[in-house]
């Protein structure tokens, strides 16, 4: 008998426990996925990064930039798939590049509109000035690192492929400045790129 009680007492500690989870997850606002911006607020990053783009003396991390949200709005890819791109996936002649979508990979080609292909051209310029100071084969990741670089106490020198985690801070390194030059007058932009990049993801 007395077991029969401990038995029933804890079966009802654990619903309590399952109830106040319950409602406590009911409760929290749901981290992921968040809220997309608008399609219009997608469109304004665009146009602000591809005019800083093609400034003169514009930075080169402004530029790479300008190319992975050009990018993502001509094919929704994620981090993951412009970080695969290569310099043999674009053909700005024809105006379209290759690239390889999701974890197994699958190939897809995408139109490039015009603005988009001034900006790979001026990136693929800058590009070219960064593989100079390289030793040995030049890499053909799209994608490249624009500053030397220190990992566990070793110079890792510019012109070599960028990891997900340097795109992740350049990305939010661009929303704080915008953020600040912008306070009052425009909603702030996300720090998470996804949220901008799910308004193309066709």
């Amino acid at each position: 008998m007395p077991s029969d009680s401990v038995s029933q007492g804890s079966q009802g500690v654990d619903m309590a426990a399952r109830s106040h989870a319950r409602t406590a997850k009911e409760a929290a606002p749901d981290r992921y996925p968040r809220p997309l911006v608008q399609a219009a607020e997608a469109e304004w990053i665009w146009r602000q990064l591809s005019v800083q783009a093609m400034e003169d003396g514009a930075k080169p991390e402004t530029v790479r930039l300008a190319v992975v949200v050009g990018l993502a709005r001509a094919s929704g890819a994620r981090y993951g798939g412009l970080l695969r791109c290569t310099m043999s996936a674009l053909d700005l002649d024809s105006g379209w590049v290759t690239i390889e979508h999701g974890k197994h990979r699958v190939p897809r080609r995408h139109g490039l509109d015009r603005g988009t292909v001034l900006v790979l051209r001026r990136w693929l310029r800058v590009r070219q000035e960064l593989c100079a100071e390289l030793e040995g084969s030049v890499p053909d990741a799209l994608l490249l690192t624009v500053h030397h670089t220190h990992d566990s106490g070793v110079t890792v020198v510019a012109g070599l492929p960028i990891t997900r985690q340097g795109l992740v801070l350049s990305w939010r390194r661009f929303v704080h400045r915008t953020n600040a030059r912008y306070a009052g007058r425009r909603p702030p932009l996300p720090t998470r790129f996804e949220q901008v990049r799910r308004v193309w993801d066709t």
